[in-house]
């Protein structure tokens, strides 16, 4: 089994940085976040109460629309009655349930069972999430930590939304809504946000993108003896 598993923080650069570390060593990206996202999707056309979530019935009309995953270049995307399903995974309604949805605890046990699947199949896996090298996947031969000032996360959001620089005001409030949304996911009882102790920590608060990438590339080509570029 190869898996490289990357966790942070909220705003970290997980995903973008598992997409371009997968990219540059032939493995396929795995978000955990769009399972539960996915799951999401399905409670609330179900008309399910992601707080006081039915489980069994989330789980079986998953089933029946197939939630599934399927690869697509370097990545794999969620999918939905056959097709993919990205589009429906993204919008405020489910973005605004999914921590609700994910934080129960049978809930993360299906998601986690499906991502392991993938990885003992054979197929090699650049893994993101808060719980990766923790709980998903504490065997992987190279587990990575991301974190930075909240600070410069907050700026790197703010900007990636925008597309412009944003005020002074606007990045100290969104900082604070990142520290507590870090305080909430290192303290929920249900997968919490940790460094696992053989994780590499990397403060990329300095880095630029591709710094962290071709770091990450470099250790996971010597862990897994890949070739070089």
């Amino acid at each position: 089994m190869r898996v490289v598993a990357i966790d942070g923080p909220a705003a970290s650069g997980k995903s973008s940085t598992a997409r371009a570390v997968a990219r540059a060593i032939g493995f396929h990206h795995l978000d955990s976040g769009a399972l539960y996202r996915a799951l999401t999707r399905v409670a609330l056309d179900a008309g399910l109460d992601p707080v006081n979530l039915d489980v069994p019935a989330l789980l079986e009309q998953a089933e029946r629309r197939g939630l599934g995953l399927r690869p697509e270049g370097e990545d794999f995307v969620p999918l939905l009655d056959g097709a993919p399903a990205e589009q429906l995974i993204r919008t405020p309604e489910v973005t605004a349930a999914v921590s609700a949805v994910s934080a129960v605890p049978a809930v993360r046990d299906w998601a986690n069972a499906r991502m392991r699947a993938l990885a003992e199949a054979g197929v090699p896996v650049v893994v993101d999430g808060r719980d990766i090298g923790s709980v998903v996947f504490p065997e992987a031969g190279l587990k990575v930590f991301l974190y930075a000032d909240s600070v410069v996360r907050a700026l790197r959001r703010l900007v990636q939304q925008g597309g412009r620089e944003p005020s002074n005001e606007e990045v100290f409030a969104e900082a604070e809504r990142l520290k507590a949304r870090d305080k909430a996911d290192a303290s929920r009882a249900v997968a919490p946000l940790v460094s696992p102790p053989d994780a590499l920590e990397l403060d990329t608060s300095r880095l630029t993108f591709e710094e962290q990438v071709d770091g990450i590339a470099r250790l996971a080509r010597t862990v897994y003896r890949l070739p070089a570029p």
